[in-house]
């Protein structure tokens, strides 16, 4: 329809797609002491999910956040009361601008969310044990004009992953120097 009227627009699929219920920008998955899941939580996530990108002027927002909205036909989620989502503006989701208005943060946290993974021990005591900050939002992606080849906008919704390094010192070397000083100055250079 948004074609139709001249609105440039496009369909964009995100592959390890975050469905965040509770809007805390996190899929979490709690477990008890035995390892069975408990069913504390609607958060899930998908294979993929699939929204379309509309090209506005967002005078509400200010010009910083001009350029591609996020507009999902297919809610799974009430926001202000009915099921709805976007405009929600791409460059809002990649600078983490999550205080806005037309799903912001739910449109974030389908592409950034952390898996996390806590033991609960009772009603007011749970541990985080595990938490997997790569997991979402893989190979973001829409067609490419006047082909069928794939366009990866990955990096229109986040910045590059952070790449891990490690220390080549034996675990016990670490532990032992924590205990001896009580801290450790990490320089990276």
């Amino acid at each position: 329809v948004l074609r139709c009227l001249g609105i440039p627009t496009r369909v964009i699929t995100n592959f390890n797609s975050a469905h965040d219920s509770n809007t805390n920008l996190s899929v979490d998955k709690y477990i008890d002491i035995s390892g069975k899941t408990l069913n504390l939580t609607e958060d899930s996530v998908w294979n993929f999910h699939v929204w379309n990108e509309s090209w506005f002027t967002r005078r509400d927002l200010g010009s910083f956040y001009d350029g591609w909205q996020v507009l999902d036909a297919t809610p799974q989620e009430k926001s202000k009361g009915i099921y709805q989502c976007g405009p929600a503006s791409i460059r809002a989701i990649k600078e983490g601008d999550v205080n806005l208005d037309y799903d912001s943060p739910f449109v974030f946290a389908a592409v950034n969310a952390d898996c996390v993974t806590w033991i609960r021990y009772s009603k007011k005591r749970k541990e985080r044990i595990y938490s997997n900050t790569r997991k979402i939002g893989k190979r973001i992606s829409t067609k490419a004009v006047g082909t069928n080849s794939r366009v990866d906008v990955t990096a229109n919704y986040k910045y590059p992953e952070v790449k891990e390094f490690s220390f080549g010192i034996p675990y016990s070397q670490y532990k032992n120097s924590l205990m001896d000083d009580r801290k450790i100055l990490v320089t990276a250079v």
